[in-house]
This record gives C-alpha cells, sequence and structure tokens, in this order.
C-alpha cells in the first residue's frame, strides 16, 4: 500500500504512551512509529490520521502546528467494551503545494475505504473536505456529505479553494459525484441569504442551530444517510474551547457535538470523518481533550452499528403506507432498532439518478406527519434532488 506520505507519531507522544496505565486506549493502539514503521493494517477498522495543512485557511499567517496535544489526550481515554481494532498512521506533513496534500490524503483515503477500514481525519483548515470527497471517486457514483458547521461554506467557486468555499468547488468540480449535502447548526448571521437561497434551490439540507440544541435526534436520520461528515470546529460554541480556538459565543456545546459524532459513528453509511479547524495555544488543554473525546464517541457509534436497512426478511421490519393528496407514502421501521425510513418511488418520466427505488433515513415523526396529511420535508426534498 502506497503509504508513503504518512509520517509516523512523534516519540514525544510515544514515550508520553508509555507512562499511561496498560488499560488506556493508547496502549491497546497499533502506532505507526519511527522505530517499528507503519503498522500491519489486517483486521484493523478505524485509522486516525493527521494533516498539518492549514494554507487554505482565509486567515492564514505561515503558522505551523501539530496534533501532540490531542494524541496525548486521546491516548490517556479508556475505551469501551469495544470490538474494533484501532491503528494511527501518523500525520501528512505539507506537501511542496496544498495540491500535493490533497492527492496524499486523497489517495490514502480511497486506499482505506477500499480495505473497509474507516479513517478518522484530524486537520488544519476545512477545506481538506474536498480531498476527502475526492477519495470516493472512483468507489462510489454518487456522495452524501454531512457538514457540522456554523457557516453552509458555498462561498465563491470562481475563486481559488479556501476554508470558506470549498463546498461551492464540491458541487462544481467534475466529475459531479455529490448527491446530497446537509448542513448541521448553521447560525443564519454567518451565512447571506444568496447561501440560504441556494441552498433550498439545489434541495440540499440544512438545519439550524437552534432546531439542532432542541432536538438532538433529528441528527441521526442525517448522519444514517451520509458517506462522509466533516466537522468544522467553529461549530462549538466559545466558552467550550480554548482561547485561540474561540469562534462565536453560540454554538454546540460539547455534549452535543460528541452526541452527534456517536450518531456518526452508528450510521452503517459514514466511511471517513474529518475533524477541522484546529489551532493550537498555550492554553489547548480543553480544546485537545474535546477533539479527543469527539473521536472516542465516533469510535463508539462504530461499535454499536446495526446492519437493519436490508429489508429482504419481512421478520426483520414492519412496513406501513399513507395518503397524503392521493401520493402513496411507503414507511419501513426495522424491528431490530426502531429505526424509520421512507421509499423514495423511482419515477420513470424523469432523469432519476438513482435509476431505483430508494429507501430514505427518517423518523417515526415523519411517519406522524405523513398520517396528519404532511410531507415529510426530507422527502420532497430528496425526491426533487433525484429528479433534477
Amino acid at each position: 500500500m502506497n503509504f508513503n506520505f504518512l509520517a509516523p507519531v512523534p516519540d514525544l507522544v510515544l514515550a508520553h504512551n508509555q507512562l499511561l496505565s496498560p488499560q488506556a486506549l493508547g496502549r491497546k493502539l497499533r502506532i505507526h512509529s519511527a522505530q517499528k514503521g507503519i503498522p500491519d493494517l489486517d483486521g484493523v477498522n478505524i485509522v486516525v490520521i493527521g494533516v498539518l495543512e492549514n494554507r487554505n485557511d482565509i486567515n492564514y499567517l505561515g503558522e505551523e502546528f501539530k496534533l501532540n496535544e490531542i494524541r496525548k489526550s486521546l491516548y490517556a481515554l479508556y475505551p469501551g467494551s469495544w470490538t474494533t481494532t484501532i491503528a494511527d498512521l501518523g500525520d501528512i506533513n505539507k506537501g511542496e503545494s496544498v495540491e500535493d496534500t490533497y492527492f496524499a490524503l486523497k489517495t490514502i483515503i480511497s486506499i482505506l475505504i477500499k480495505k473497509k477500514i474507516i479513517p478518522i481525519i484530524v486537520g488544519g483548515s476545512q477545506d481538506l473536505t474536498y480531498a476527502n470527497y475526492r477519495a470516493y471517486d472512483d468507489i462510489t457514483p454518487m456522495v452524501n456529505i454531512v457538514n457540522v458547521d456554523c457557516s453552509f461554506n458555498l462561498g465563491d467557486s470562481t475563486k481559488p479553494i479556501k476554508n470558506n468555499s470549498f463546498v461551492g468547488k464540491i458541487i462544481l468540480d467534475e466529475p459531479y459525484n455529490l448527491f446530497n449535502y446537509a448542513n448541521i447548526g448553521y447560525q443564519t448571521y454567518f451565512n447571506s441569504q444568496e447561501e440560504i437561497d441556494l441552498m433550498d434551490k439545489l434541495y440540499f439540507e440544512s438545519y439550524r442551530l437552534g432546531q439542532v440544541s432542541k432536538d438532538i435526534t433529528i441528527v441521526e436520520p442525517v448522519m444514517r444517510d451520509a458517506n462522509m461528515v466533516s466537522i468544522d470546529l467553529s461549530c462549538v460554541k466559545g466558552a467550550e474551547v480554548s482561547l485561540s480556538q474561540k469562534y462565536s459565543p453560540n454554538g454546540l456545546d460539547g455534549k452535543e457535538i460528541c452526541a452527534i459524532s456517536r450518531y456518526a459513528g452508528i450510521s452503517n453509511k459514514v466511511s471517513s470523518i474529518g475533524i477541522y479547524e484546529y489551532k493550537p495555544s498555550k492554553d489547548d488543554e480543553i480544546t485537545s481533550m474535546l477533539i479527543s473525546q469527539i473521536i472516542w464517541y465516533f469510535i463508539e457509534g462504530v461499535n454499536f452499528r446495526v446492519k437493519d436497512d436490508i429489508f429482504l426478511d419481512e421478520n426483520s421490519y414492519q412496513k406501513f403506507i399513507t395518503l397524503i393528496d392521493s401520493e402513496e407514502l411507503i414507511f419501513y421501521k426495522s424491528n431490530k432498532t426502531g429505526r424509520w425510513w421512507i421509499e423514495i418511488p423511482f419515477l420513470s418520466e424523469v432523469n432519476n439518478k438513482l435509476k431505483r427505488h430508494t429507501l430514505l433515513p427518517c423518523m417515526h415523526q415523519d411517519y406522524l406527519d405523513a398520517c396528519n396529511n404532511k410531507v415529510p420535508n426530507r422527502w420532497y426534498k430528496a425526491l426533487r434532488r433525484n429528479s433534477v
């Protein structure tokens, strides 16, 4: 495997790891070290990769950063009752150009996904999400992205890519693999009205911070339909992070961002996740610990994955049919988990992107709304995207 782009975990972190309890997570990882090289990935389910790239940050001033404190915090946590095997593959250093870093990240993620290994990317600027997305080019023709962020990051796609415009590049750059883009936790005052209107025009999904804080469970079906997840730390309110990381007095709290990460882990479709916009400082401990706990909860979620979305055995699900204005809506409920899906019909008269009936994750409330003659919003948007 071509992992020549990866630098080992620093000896300083490895020395700290040796002082930890034998039960600590760090003592159970397979770690890329200068002495032993890249670990054997046979049987590995999840890997952690650092990416030391932030040159496309709109506020970049030439500063360098390391992920040592995050690794120290992560290694010191205790694992749950997990069956997954985890490796830390070290870091991708800055390439000669940002495009070189993108290529390295894209190549490594593509290899890992094909081996059914889930990469957790910890990086600098969030434009690295673009490289993550491009890793799916020869894996799946349609990609669903969930961005946990206070901004949409649509930006001006005619200009060079930056951490505030990478989504625009994803939408417009060939090959066109994006099927759905969903934003979790956006704050209206950080997004122009033009961007908000464009999200609606493209039938993308967006959930305001207030909606998420009021009912965190609305995130679960969105994550269940995602292939990749990108988390911008600026979505976390300033009181929860260190001084240099503070972005806004409003945002998700620590419990909410960890719950969202766990929903991403539980999803059977999520095959990669990235945590971006880390800015270390002298008072870094609280941010490092928060990122470590976000990673911990994602791994926890992966360990609780249940394959409940293959409805071949009639004893494994219940089927519900309701009518809205003569339109038949079909719902499925898993007997294993109680999770719900709604069927997106195949429309033979339009250019249907998926060419088949599709099951869209939804909530029980969507079924109740349908029974009350209210069209579920996710169903409507998915139907429109499928027919564009």
